[in-house]
């Protein structure tokens, strides 16, 4: 008599199907877990109220389903006690036959005698029949997607891999459709000799899986060792003794896998949340997997805490915490660059050793990741400023009256200003995921200042607002600031863009550092007469050195060029600054 089976109380909720745990013609027992729902809160297991056959099933993966509804029909298997009792009469009756009948019991040892003798015989032909099994030919066999209900799917995790041996119903790819992931299942055992899809592929019912090798006469072998007979006396002594050493045997396999893990790099550490799992079948819900590829975590690595060994959310949760525990106490992440041998200096005559400041330190660290970060190009240039300089140096006075000294930077401050505005692309940094540029529509400037404790930047904002005299009594507040060592934090946040400046010093072109996340930064060396060809004799001009380093992600060549060339002709007219 079949009994549709229906969901218990589960808390006035409703859940997701993720995992049906049972197929049709299943004999299950009372308490047996049916499937798995998964509800915004957690996932749970729906058992059997009682034992049965499973006739039919009612739901698929990616219903939702609540109290009431049904999941399978179960046949109840009446006949199984009343085949119990039978069989306890018979044996009930045997044992009186055999203590009425004393002869009998010397009938009996004799035929155990001669099957003892019988025993080589049988032994030779169980031999000769599995040696025939060995050398009949394997077969290929293709096995294809199963019915998906008319949907495609994207697969999302392979779990074999080419010379696997598997299983009948062994989990062989995982699949994700809009409502739900899927393990999908192989339908007999043999041996994967290739995989017919790869990740991320969309596939649907009927597209080919796998390629399965089987051995023709797998049937033959398994109807010849149902038909082998009693097991004797001395075959069950053989295999209790057998079962005996088997403590002593898995004793010697943990003290092999003790040795190997002693035999490990101490520097490699062990995976979190226990051994790696990885070729076995990770029991874990749509949800669950899409967090972790969200995070980027290897479900395979993470130790399971729900029933059945199922992957939680808190499973993933605890996994990203202690990873990012164990990288903060490992201290900071190593570039995969072979680090620089240590030396004893003091080998080769006397050493002092001198301690970087915390300012130092910070600087060096910051320009190591923009260096590792960002793919640098730089561009060179000269540009013409013999009016430019003529210019300041008339202005000289009324900057005196102003109580500013006009240097060449607050001109190269509002160039590279009215640039970010015309070139919106230097105006920018780039998106977390890199496939956007967030452009700025206010334009604040650092300039670098050298000081005896370490590189800094303050930061002029809302340059493209001010005047040239304001700009230069903020530029020599800020560096005064800089070097007296009272800059404060903001002083030093919300660049756009930045100048370093080695006129003062000398030199010709050099390569500055990309201050990331800006996408650009100005280097300038000292300018210098040179003779420039107007078209019928050379001039002697006062060329500036220009070398603009970039960051090749955001900015092109083509680009850096333009912004080169352009602020060159800003330079040698600073009145086209006012078209």
């Amino acid at each position: 008599m079949s009994e549709a089976i229906k969901v218990p109380d589960i808390g006035g909720g409703e859940g997701e199907i993720i995992e049906i745990l049972v197929k049709q013609g299943d004999s299950i027992a009372a308490e047996d877990s049916l499937l798995v729902l998964e509800s915004d809160k957690a996932s749970m297991e729906v058992p059997s109220p009682k034992a049965g056959v499973v006739k039919s099933i009612k739901v698929k993966i990616g219903d939702t389903l609540k109290e009431g509804d049904v999941m399978i029909e179960l046949e109840a298997e009446a006949d199984k006690d009343d085949s119990a009792s039978d069989a306890d009469e018979d044996d009930t009756e045997d044992k009186q036959a055999s203590s009425d009948n004393k002869d009998q019991d010397t009938d009996k040892d004799a035929e155990k005698n001669q099957k003892a003798d019988n025993k080589p015989e049988k032994s030779k032909k169980q031999s000769a029949s599995k040696s025939t099994s060995d050398k009949e030919k394997t077969q290929e066999q293709a096995i294809k997607i199963p019915d998906l209900g008319g949907d495609s799917a994207r697969v999302i995790e392979i779990l074999v891999k080419e010379g696997d041996e598997i299983q009948a119903e062994d989990s062989v790819i995982v699949l994700e459709s809009d409502k739900a992931s899927m393990e999908i299942p192989s339908p007999q055992a043999g041996v994967v000799k290739s995989i017919d899809l790869k990740l991320e592929q969309e596939v649907k019912t009927g597209d080919a899986m796998l390629t399965l090798s089987t051995s023709a006469g797998a049937d033959d072998a398994d109807d010849a060792g149902e038909d082998t007979g009693d097991t004797s006396d001395d075959d069950q002594a053989e295999t209790a003794e057998n079962k005996d050493d088997q403590p002593e045997r898995k004793a010697s396999s943990d003290s092999s896998k003790d040795k190997s893990a002693d035999d490990r790099d101490d520097s490699t550490p062990p995976p979190v949340g226990g051994p790696s799992r990885e070729g076995t079948k990770v029991h874990a819900g749509p949800a669950v997997r899409k967090m972790a590829r969200e995070l980027g975590v290897d479900l395979p690595e993470v130790k399971p805490s729900g029933p059945r060994e199922r992957i939680l959310k808190e499973d993933v949760d605890g996994y990203v915490k202690t990873v990012m525990q164990q990288r903060k106490q490992a201290g900071p992440a190593k570039s995969g660059i072979p680090p620089v041998p240590e030396i004893d200096f003091s080998r080769f005559g006397e050493t002092e050793e001198k301690p970087l400041t915390r300012m130092q330190q910070v600087g060096a660290a910051n320009l190591h990741r923009s260096w590792l970060n960002v793919p640098h190009v730089t561009q060179f240039d000269l540009a013409d400023m013999t009016e430019l300089e003529a210019f300041r140096k008339a202005q000289k006075t009324a900057a005196e009256k102003a109580g500013v000294k006009l240097t060449l930077l607050p001109f190269l401050l509002k160039a590279c200003a009215h640039l970010l505005r015309e070139m919106p692309d230097f105006n920018a940094s780039l998106s977390p995921d890199g496939k956007a540029l967030i452009q700025k529509k206010y334009v604040h400037l650092g300039f670098a200042v050298d000081t005896p404790d370490g590189l800094l930047v303050p930061v002029i904002r809302d340059v493209d607002r001010k005047s040239l005299l304001d700009l230069a009594g903020e530029a020599a507040e800020l560096a005064d600031k800089a070097r007296n060592k009272k800059l404060g934090s903001k002083d030093m946040q919300g660049a756009c863009f930045t100048i370093s400046s080695l006129g003062h010093i000398g030199g010709t072109y050099f390569t500055p550092i990309v201050n990331s996340p800006e996408v650009a930064i100005l280097g300038v060396s000292k300018a210098s007469m040179q003779p420039v060809w107007d078209g019928d004799s050379f001039q002697p001009r006062l060329m500036l050195p220009l070398s603009l380093s970039y960051d090749h992600r955001a900015i092109n060549g083509a680009a850096a060029a333009q912004f080169t060339r352009r602020l060159g002709e800003l330079l040698a007219d600073i009145r086209s600054m006012l078209l």
